[in-house]
């Protein structure tokens, strides 16, 4: 029997992991953290204080920093957040590049932040490292200076793989986010439609409204508001009772029972949506999607699971929802379990993991041998 590996996740050390999620990452990596502990791994995590203590066997520390008064007036003093960050992940590496040989068999870095992958050569053990994003210019230059050295990439769909590969400069596979499709059951349907997510204007809850309205269809929103002057001035102002309503920030199975209750579920980036999460667990609850054709969107929907549209084409929208509305729920799951489900998505970082650990076995008896 194979042994379970010793999994290091680097997470974000701002938001904690845990229930109602402050977005999809932080999501995935509570899931996929649960997931590898029930497959026999053994996970240690590293994010934000307050992180439930049940996502992982043990948590690695966020180190905090308080500058001097004297460092503080110095007028090249960077934000606090952005210094508080960087102190957190320094410690990090420096910790791993120290011990980590003794306590994990490989690193899967989730983070958005520069320095793992600017400091994966400094570690004696392998890491894997998820692109949850399209390029971002500090990342870019991590990879720069290191040629992305020590880091095995992944990313979560086709069209960020497509977007990384000039960066980094080698073919990147692909592991799409899975769900647990227990905990986003098959529900009844209902007579409205659903978004949820962050409300953020990027994400553009505004549009959903917009096509909700035209279709004259009840609409439930749901989700953190993580752009406060946003909501107050694109949504909040929409709200009417029974038509667009907004029920809150909701923990895994109160939304997914807001999901599953729903006739469709409308996804309107109004960016290049890297994956979409949302998408996969409204297909897990049967709940047929309609959304933008953007980013790796269209890897996900296909014709038995909702209907895509022209990006901002809310008129289009709101004529697809009835359509997409008629779809028979059972094979709008079976969409999800073929293509997105945890079982899956686990099972091909398992190789991926053990796949590093080859390799860095490989290159560090090659090294020996040439000293």
């Amino acid at each position: 029997m194979t042994r379970g590996l010793r999994v290091a996740i680097v997470a974000s050390s701002s938001h904690p992991i845990r229930q109602p999620f402050a977005g999809g990452l932080e999501s995935h990596v509570w899931h996929l953290a649960r997931a590898l502990e029930r497959a026999g791994h053994t996970v240690t995590l590293f994010a934000a204080d307050g992180s439930d203590a049940e996502a992982a066997a043990a948590a690695l520390p966020v180190r905090t920093f308080r500058p001097s008064r004297q460092a503080c007036s110095d007028p090249s003093m960077p934000e606090r957040e952005f210094l508080g960050d960087h102190h957190a992940y320094l410690g990090l590496m420096l910790e791993l590049a120290e011990s980590g040989a003794d306590r994990f068999d490989v690193v899967h870095n989730h983070s958005l932040h520069y320095l793992p992958v600017a400091m994966a050569p400094t570690l004696p053990i392998p890491m894997l490292s998820t692109l949850h994003t399209p390029p971002t210019p500090w990342l870019e230059s991590a990879v720069a200076l290191t040629g992305g050295a020590g880091v095995d990439f992944v990313a979560v769909s086709g069209h960020t793989a497509a977007a990384w590969e000039g960066v980094v400069g080698r073919p990147i596979r692909v592991v799409p986010n899975g769900v647990d499709t227990d905990a986003w059951p098959l529900g009844p349907g209902g007579e409205g439609a659903v978004w949820f997510g962050r409300i953020t204007e990027e994400k553009g809850t505004h549009l959903a409204i917009e096509a909700a309205e035209r279709a004259g269809t009840p609409l439930r929103l749901a989700g953190p508001v993580s752009d406060p002057g946003y909501f107050r001035t694109h949504v909040e102002p929409r709200l009417r009772p029974g038509a667009v309503d907004y029920v809150g920030h909701l923990p895994r199975a109160a939304l997914a029972r807001v999901v599953g209750t729903s006739a469709v579920s409308l996804v309107t980036p109004d960016w290049d949506e890297p994956y979409g999460l949302v998408v996969a667990e409204s297909l897990s609850c049967g709940t047929p999607v309609v959304a933008f054709a953007r980013g790796g969107i269209p890897e996900i929907v296909d014709e038995h699971s909702g209907r895509l549209v022209a990006p901002g084409d809310v008129a289009a929208m709101a004529r697809a929802i009835g359509e997409a509305s008629d779809l028979p729920r059972s094979r709008v799951r079976a969409r999800a379990l073929s293509a997105c489900s945890e079982t899956a998505m686990v099972a091909t970082y398992e190789d991926c993991y053990r796949s590093a650990v080859r390799e860095g076995t490989a290159r560090r008896l090659r090294e020996v041998s040439v000293a």
